[in-house]
């Protein structure tokens, strides 16, 4: 019993550490989304009618940068927030833990530059904020990392929590906006989203996790995505974890919290889990 405490005691004063740690490097940049890009055919259309090709600019982001010590290049990770926003879990702690292993983090705020708390409601206004822009919000947040010295380039994976995990599978779909990018991302990583079943291969090699008991991303969707794939494409991995809810990692999500009619939960032994799952994939799949 003493173990079993003192082990719990000495993983929380840990995860105070890291974060704390974290906190204090994290550095807060500013860069934009990758400006909206023509696909070929609308492209060579347009020269064809003699059109003018419109030039596109980004919207202005704010992300906060956290890197290990020392010269790199190290692989890199573009996070991305759920509905509610960018708050300290992500910027501090889910940082300061791929920080810990090797990993240049660039947590992206997609909300603050355009004056927006969130959208987890629908409403009308909040869906003139689509998940195509964040799309964009991901990869001009991939070609700024491309700019540091200390970012291995052709390493840079992207993970995303709940709205940010459909975005991450967007972002990574074949046929998608990625076929328009210069720079690709290595491998994503999809906390508990909303998976469309339609959506067929990914470009890169994915993880999907999500709880068995989530309402608000069911796992029936992600599975019924599965099915659907050509079996030629890069691997979708998919961890159901039992008796999980929502927002499984959030340990500010305690028993009994319902978050605009879905049941959010903390749950320790999934969250350690997927830990683990997903520094052996992105060890994998990054060569760290």
């Amino acid at each position: 019993m003493f173990s079993k405490t003192f082990t719990a005691l000495m993983a929380a004063a840990n995860l105070i550490v890291m974060a704390h740690v974290s906190a204090m490097a994290a550095e807060e940049v500013h860069f934009s989304s990758e400006p909206v890009k023509l696909s070929a055919l609308r492209e060579r259309l347009a020269e064809q009618r003699g059109e003018a090709i419109p030039s596109q600019v980004g919207t202005p982001l704010v992300g906060y940068l956290s890197r290990p010590e020392g010269a790199g290049p190290f692989p890199a990770i573009v996070v991305l927030h759920g509905c509610g926003g960018l708050g300290p879990r992500l910027k501090n702690d889910v940082a300061g833990r791929l920080v810990s292993q090797g990993y240049v983090v660039l947590a992206v705020d997609s909300f603050a530059s355009r004056e927006m708390k969130s959208t987890c409601q629908n409403t009308r206004s909040e869906n003139l904020f689509t998940i195509t822009d964040r799309v964009y919000d991901a990869y001009g947040a991939l070609n700024y990392l491309s700019k540091y010295p200390f970012v291995a380039a052709d390493r840079v994976a992207l993970i995303g929590f709940s709205a940010g995990g459909v975005t991450a599978l967007e972002a990574t779909k074949v046929y998608g906006i990625e076929q328009l990018m210069t720079r690709k991302f290595k491998a994503a990583v999809a906390y508990y989203p909303t998976c469309s079943p339609n959506d067929g291969d990914a470009t890169v090699p994915t993880l999907i996790m999500i709880g068995e008991l989530d309402d608000w991303g069911p796992p029936a969707l992600c599975r019924q995505r599965l099915a659907n794939l050509s079996g030629s494409g890069p691997e979708i991995r998919l961890n159901v974890y039992l008796g999980a809810a929502h927002d499984f990692d959030v340990p500010t999500a305690k028993t009994g919290t319902v978050y605009f009619g879905h049941k959010l939960e903390y749950d320790a032994a999934a969250t350690a889990q997927s830990n683990r799952e997903v520094s052996a994939f992105l060890r994998n799949e990054m060569g760290n």
